[in-house]
């Protein structure tokens, strides 16, 4: 995996331009899931903030949990307002972040996104989240990751 990949350097630059200051590691393979990301990374399951994103009634919603957190649709479509979330397709997850699933990054995404940040995430000092492919990740804290998404906390179960 080469750190030139076109999602990598959109994230990059997204990131610098938003301040972000965690590192972005390129791993030797693809971390597709919170386990997979935990184990290459020496962290727990939970450090890892997972970006789901979801279909409402054909609006993209991404909600940022904890890996070791299910999100509850029907409580979480409830806290926001936007009724049930179904899981989204991969065409859909490409056409509203420009990333495919295992790697969509919490930013960088071609048109804002609706943004919701577990605040169970608040548990963890660092926080390892995707940096726009599956072998991407980047450091960051729930107050920097907060402050990059512009996100609304929420309780997702």
């Amino acid at each position: 995996m080469s750190a030139d990949h076109p999602s990598i350097t959109l994230f990059r630059a997204e990131h610098q331009r938003r301040g972000g200051a965690g590192e972005i590691v390129i791993l030797p393979d693809s971390v597709h899931t919170a386990a997979l990301a935990a184990e290459a990374l020496g962290c727990a399951v939970g450090a890892i903030a997972n970006s789901l994103l979801f279909d409402a009634d054909g609006s993209p919603v991404l909600i940022l949990t904890s890996g070791d957190h299910r999100v509850d649709t029907t409580h979480a479509g409830a806290v926001i307002d936007r009724g049930p979330l179904r899981r989204a397709s991969p065409e859909f997850v490409r056409q509203h972040t420009g990333q495919v699933i295992g790697g969509v990054s919490p930013i960088a995404h071609p048109a804002p996104v609706p943004t919701y940040l577990d605040r169970w995430l608040q548990r963890y000092d660092v926080l390892w989240a995707a940096a726009g492919h599956p072998a991407a990740v980047f450091a960051t804290s729930y107050d920097e990751l907060l402050a990059l998404t512009g996100a609304t906390p929420i309780d997702v179960a």
